[in-house]
């Protein structure tokens, strides 16, 4: 991933991590059941307030992935981003489930040079050329270097690696996230659900494209592979904006890492698990936060 766009990636990471922010990243099929195997399913992608109205940023089409039933790499196709969304198309070419979504990871973060604080997760004031360095005391800073006139902005690196090697006060957090949707072409499939045991994943109970509002449905939740007991899932309807609030509600994963969800009507649903440890595999790091996110559609009886 080209520098100028790591810290939007990472942005979208924390904007799945954390519920009560108040923008958030959804994907939204424009069906999640197909019958056949020479289907297209459209998706809108983006980062909102109001859960599924585009209505802040467009999600960038090449930060999403597409998995075919037997777990294979495939294609979004027709891609275009326009000012509040992304469009794109995948064709379902293949009987089971499809997963099209997102993983990303990235360190976010701060230090100090020389008792200056610098960022970590974005470009700095060099543009093009690469971070801003640091400089001196009663030194100025080449022309064109630097924050634009009148804006007041810490400087910042894009990597870890580019940190400077005088940096005190290290804070720096391992941010792994995924937001993902599902397509089924006839019969449902499991293999795209296979766990990785790696950070915070989801293997559902019951599949997430058979789901029935007046029927209760099971998600487990692991990290690394071992159930996230007590784990905290947060489920927000779609459709805010007709209503007085905005309807969000949460479920407990119990000991065995499963949490039970109880529909109030049909529509589409965005779930979300956000859990954080002292477990990171980035260097320097010395906390990791993960997050699961999916949009699921919810049918009436």
């Amino acid at each position: 991933m080209r520098p100028a766009f790591r810290l939007a990636a990472a942005a979208a990471l924390l904007a799945c991590a954390t519920p009560a922010l108040a923008h958030r990243a959804w994907l939204v099929p424009s069906t999640t059941i197909v019958s056949g195997t020479d289907d297209w399913v459209s998706i809108d992608a983006a980062i909102s307030n109001d859960l599924f109205f585009a209505d802040h940023n467009p999600m960038r089409p090449d930060m999403v992935k597409v998995w075919a039933p037997d777990g294979s790499p495939a294609q979004l196709q027709n891609a275009a981003t326009l000012h509040y969304r992304s469009v794109f198309d995948v064709r379902i070419d293949k009987p089971g489930t499809w997963k099209i979504g997102t993983t990303q990871s990235a360190v976010m973060g701060s230090f100090k040079v020389d008792g200056v604080d610098w960022r970590v997760g974005g470009r700095g004031f060099g543009g093009p050329g690469g971070p801003a360095r640091p400089v001196a005391p009663g030194a100025t800073r080449p022309a064109g270097e630097g924050p634009p006139p009148g804006m007041q902005q810490r400087p910042s690196v894009a990597t870890v690696a580019e940190i400077p090697a005088n940096a005190t006060d290290l804070k720096l957090t391992e941010v792994i996230g995924q937001n993902n949707v599902f397509v089924t072409a006839g019969a449902p499939t499991t293999t795209v659900f296979q766990p990785t045991n790696k950070a915070l994943e989801m293997v559902p109970v019951t599949h997430p494209d058979e789901l029935v509002s007046n029927e209760p449905a099971k998600f487990r939740f692991l990290v690394d592979g071992k159930p996230a007991a007590g784990l905290k899932v947060t489920l927000v309807p779609g459709g805010k904006r007709y209503r007085d609030g905005e309807g969000a509600f949460d479920v407990t994963a119990g000991a065995d890492g499963v949490a039970e969800v109880k529909w109030p009507f049909a529509g589409l649903f965005w779930l979300n698990a956000t859990t954080t440890d002292s477990h990171p595999s980035a260097p320097r790091a010395t906390e990791r936060r993960m997050s699961y996110t999916a949009t699921l559609e919810v049918v009436a009886p």
